[in-house]
């Protein structure tokens, strides 16, 4: 078995992750399902460390093995990978993500029309958030193409690893890795506003640290694009100011109220035809979203969603009603994406309020 062979099959069967463990069959994940390799054996120590090893230059081996675990990326197979190699109960693991060379379109990728608006900013702060495997990174690479490709820019992204690599376009695009083109967030983050960008792709806010920098990038005229772990608007705005010191809180309120554009918090749903379908909750700022954020009632923020579609807002309820009533999904995946069924089921019924 080589590491060629399982990617190659990664790639034909168009699977979105491929899994290396001790004791396993290789693993391939399959819109959103996890599927063993049937053919091939179960993986011994010597076998998993011999397949992990070769995908790694002798200077990863070495941060690898002092580190326990390493974040990295390549090209193979026709695609891009986004590792991850770790140890578990003392033997080597690899969860390796499969990136297509090419970027699809926002349209190609059924997302939101207000992504192509996100796109024409000027300035401001948006937040691509939702849980891991849920096409974050998908969504803001459409995002930074269509830029790359309609206008004159100095893009900087800071990644970890690189994922997508954007073709050439109309603007030109720094692309920093974490430990290959930068020692640390903080560093490359203080770096970029002396590096002249016009838009600038944080790939993930992590700490406290990359959080201050986003924000102050985006208060400083640029703008930024950023994703986040959380499962809603308002989880979203909470978990920004919630990295802060108490003292801190009321500031940071201000600059996020002052700069956010919008939000939108995705899932991938199993669709009827196959494959996985985007649903997005959207948030957009407007003044009563402002308002909401500064003075930290956020509470409010999922009454200001439901009840501002004429802004353009839309609840991760409303958005998987639609995709059912187009016929795209079905009602008891919907239900069991909603984070609010009673909602859902209100939606459905098609009672006031419905899209």
């Amino acid at each position: 078995m080589e590491i060629q062979e399982l990617l190659g099959e990664t790639f034909k069967k168009e699977a979105s992750d491929l899994h290396l463990m001790v004791g396993s069959q290789p693993v391939l994940r399959i819109d959103g399902e996890l599927f063993p390799l049937q053919d091939k054996a179960i993986l011994t120590p010597e076998e998993t460390e011999r397949l992990i090893f070769s995908t790694l230059t002798p200077e990863q081996k070495e941060l690898f093995l002092a580190n326990k675990e390493l974040d990295f990326s390549f090209t193979s197979q026709n695609a891009r990978f986004r590792v991850n190699v770790y140890f578990q109960q003392g033997g080597m693991a690899a969860a390796l993500r499969l990136i297509p060379l090419r970027i699809r379109t926002i349209d190609e990728l059924n997302l939101p029309a207000i992504c192509h608006t996100f796109g024409n900013l000027r300035q401001g702060f948006i937040l691509v958030t939702g849980p891991t495997g849920h096409g974050k990174s998908t969504t803001l690479a459409a995002i930074i193409n269509e830029i790359n490709q309609s206008r004159a820019c100095h893009i900087v992204t800071i990644e970890d690893p690189i994922e997508y690599v954007y073709p050439k376009g109309k603007s030109i695009i720094s692309q920093r890795e974490m430990h290959l083109d930068t020692h640390s967030w903080e560093v490359a983050l203080r770096s970029c506003l002396r590096e002249d960008p016009d838009v600038v792709l944080v790939g993930e806010m992590r700490d406290y640290e990359t959080i201050t920098a986003a924000l102050t990038i985006a208060e400083t005229g640029h703008l930024v694009f950023a994703t986040l772990h959380t499962n809603s608007s308002a989880q979203t705005v909470d978990r920004i100011v919630d990295v802060f010191p108490e003292h801190s809180k009321s500031q940071v309120r201000m600059q996020l109220s002052g700069t956010l554009e919008g939000i939108l918090s995705e899932r991938l749903i199993p669709a009827l035809d196959g494959g996985r379908i985007p649903a997005c909750e959207i948030l957009i700022a407007t003044p009563a979203v402002r308002t909401t954020i500064r003075e930290g009632k956020t509470h409010l923020i999922d009454n200001i969603i439901q009840t501002s579609g004429e802004s353009g807002m839309v609840p991760l309820e409303g958005a998987l009603v639609r995709l059912v009533k187009a016929g795209k999904i079905s009602t008891a995946v919907a239900e069991n994406f909603a984070l609010r069924p009673e909602e859902l089921g209100r939606l459905l019924r098609g009672r006031k309020g419905s899209p």
